[in-house]
């Protein structure tokens, strides 16, 4: 199954925030377990993982902070 999340042009203001909230929904859900961790393997995995993110939207932000055409957007989800 595939479920098409985002498939569209978009301006870069549009694109960073569309991305932005998708990675803070990520960031929100390590987090969450975090809290619920049962081992400091789990916990350091999830805290870079969380890093990885936050350094990914850092990059994204500098790559569309000066552009001013549309911005290509897709995003899915497959179960398999």
């Amino acid at each position: 199954m595939n479920i098409q999340l985002i498939d569209g042009h978009f301006s870069p203001r549009e694109s960073l925030d569309l991305i932005t909230r998708m990675i803070h929904v990520k960031i929100s859900f390590h987090e969450e377990k975090i809290r619920d961790a049962k081992t400091e393997e789990d916990v350091k995995m999830r805290e870079s993982r969380i890093r990885q993110l936050q350094r990914d939207l850092y990059e994204i932000r500098n790559q569309l902070q000066n552009r001013t055409e549309a911005v290509d957007l897709t995003s899915s989800i497959e179960l398999t």
